[in-house]
């Protein structure tokens, strides 16, 4: 076992000592738009001031914005963010659906719940993201509550590497924890005798140097507690770096991580953010203007002074009401004694506007101008809001895909196989039939998607209008477009829930038993009809009988 320690040290070495230059781009970032995360290459003390380098707050606030609105955009907790379905979703039956809507509910209070903490560990990690294109946060259930846990762990303890088919494969993070920590989440029999003397000597806050590791199972000599092999796809180890101690060591069935990646280059298994790297250089041109401008507006409500050598007795008072005593034999006509140095004002002005040029930059780098669905306006017709619909999917799509794709989906699908892992939807068998051996799959709430199924139920207003001008040349033109399978369609898009609508066999029935009824209706007018017809003729010939003439015999 020594020496499958030995090996998981010199792994993790070499993952954290490869992207060493990496952490200094990430300590660039973090000075000049996050200086909250800003001691990747540094140790912060508690109380230190952050961002008393920089001369304006400009970038951090759009950092702030963007990041807030990963949260507030993708994850509204007013209202159903995402929801379970299957990949043949149209084609399962209603118990199948009933169940899938159970599942969402079930799994959305679960992931709310206030010892979840996910609302705090997403919250760090939109900001991390969209600072440094990436963030690390584990989700797995917390035994001693039995509930969800969700934690973000800072970017400069975890190393990951990927494996043959691009995924990450490897992940290995530095941890910290107390000793009372270590015999709580492990076990008194479990954590090195050292960790129990620091608690037995009141020392319950004593750290110590924890890695936990999660490799492929071919990657591990050892075995399980019972000495058997893996079984496992992945082995989760934690161990005690400081008494070179294993802690635990568990099969896993995957990587209990989220490592969700904004924009990816070949040949590196860390992403970046595009929105710092095309900001760091206007980030720091607005500093120094910044600097400059608040130099020159300084210099010209407080200018520098200009004094008469040895004619001054006095300290220079340029402060209000103060006096300054001057020389009583100098001669006035040389000049006054105390002179401001005489300022050109006139380049504030441009240097105000040059600033202001620099943060619309920022701001477009950090796609603010780009988050808004375009404003709706009733002079425009379908044709034109379609078009302005579809040229904002088109600037948000690099914004909004890779965070539906690669954190909500990974945060959802993760989540869901922790639940499942410990039964927290019930026996496997008690799923309907057609769920069974399906893999389920995430639809995600957001402007992107909300832009698009407006497109989708505009182009169904335009579907209308177009059978509308067709049924003008052909009647039989009504037959062409299904109403039914459109208006479901539309309806599942804007997220009308499912208990809201009928079957398809429930409203055929009930279309069919309507038609019958006013079948019935119109047999029914029809006798109605004869008989007021066979009456009114009845009544005509009994007049025409008694106002015919008696022959006389």
């Amino acid at each position: 076992m020594a020496g499958d320690l030995d090996y998981l040290k010199k792994q993790g070495d070499s993952l954290f000592t490869t992207r060493h230059n990496l952490l200094n781009l990430w300590q660039t970032l973090a000075d000049n738009f996050y200086p909250e995360r800003a001691d990747f290459t540094t140790v912060r003390s508690l109380g230190e001031e952050f961002a008393s380098g920089l001369m304006t707050s400009y970038p951090l606030l759009t950092r702030r914005d963007l990041g807030n609105s990963f949260g507030s955009m993708l994850r509204p907790t007013s209202k159903e963010w995402f929801k379970v379905v299957t990949d043949n979703y149209e084609k399962i039956g209603a118990d199948a659906k009933a169940w899938l809507e159970w599942a969402t509910r079930l799994q959305k209070r679960a992931m709310y719940d206030k010892r979840a903490m996910m609302v705090r560990a997403t919250s760090e990690g939109d900001q991390d993201f969209a600072t440094f294109g990436q963030c690390a946060i584990s989700v797995e259930m917390n035994m001693r509550e039995m509930c969800l846990l969700y934690r973000c762990w800072h970017l400069r303890d975890v190393a990951w590497a990927e494996d043959e088919v691009g995924q990450v494969g490897t992940l290995y993070r530095k941890w910290k924890p107390t000793a009372i920590s270590l015999q709580r989440t492990f076990g008194k029999d479990n954590i090195h005798p050292k960790v129990a003397e620091a608690i037995k000597n009141k020392q319950p806050l004593k750290e110590f140097n924890v890695w936990h590791c999660l490799i492929p199972v071919d990657h591990y000599d050892g075995t399980d507690k019972n000495g058997k092999p893996f079984t496992t796809p992945f082995v989760s180890i934690y161990f005690d770096r400081t008494n070179n101690h294993e802690i635990e060591c568990v099969g896993a069935h995957g990587i209990d991580y989220i490592l969700p990646r904004w924009q990816t280059v070949s040949g590196s298994q860390y992403a970046y953010s595009p929105a710092t790297v095309a900001a760091l250089p206007d980030a720091r041109l607005i500093q120094s203007m910044t600097r400059v401008l608040l130099e020159a507006g300084e210099k010209a409500v407080d200018p520098p002074m200009v004094a008469v050598q040895d004619m001054i007795r006095s300290d220079i008072s340029i402060y209000a009401g103060g006096i300054t005593w001057v020389d009583a034999d100098y001669d006035e006509r040389l000049g006054d004694v105390l002179r401001p140095i005489s300022q050109n004002t006139t380049g504030i002005p441009l240097g105000v506007d040059m600033s202001q040029g620099v943060m619309r930059m920022i701001r477009e780098a950090f796609y603010l101008d780009k988050l808004a669905l375009p404003p709706p306006d009733a002079r425009m017709t379908a044709y034109e809001v379609g078009h302005r619909v579809q040229e904002y999917i088109r600037q948000a799509l690099p914004l909004f895909e890779p965070m539906e794709m690669e954190y909500n989906g990974r945060l959802c699908d993760l989540t869901f196989d922790v639940l499942q892992r410990y039964h927290a939807f019930g026996s496997p068998h008690d799923k309907p039939k057609e769920l069974i051996n399906t893999d389920v799959q995430f639809q995600f709430e957001s402007p992107l998607r909300e832009a698009t199924e407006r497109a989708k139920g505009q182009r169904f207003i335009e579907s209308k209008e177009m059978l509308a001008h067709a049924l003008d040349i052909d009647p039989g033109a009504k037959y062409v477009l299904d109403v039914n399978v459109a208006l479901r369609d539309v309806f599942e898009g804007i997220g009308v829930p499912f208990k809201w609508t009928r079957s398809t066999e429930e409203a055929q029935a009930l279309s069919a038993a309507e038609q019958q009824s006013m079948q019935a209706q119109d047999q029914l007018a029809q006798m109605t009809e004869g008989a007021k017809a066979a009456k009114l003729i009845s009544e005509a010939s009994r007049g025409q009988q008694q106002a015919a003439p008696v022959a006389v015999q």
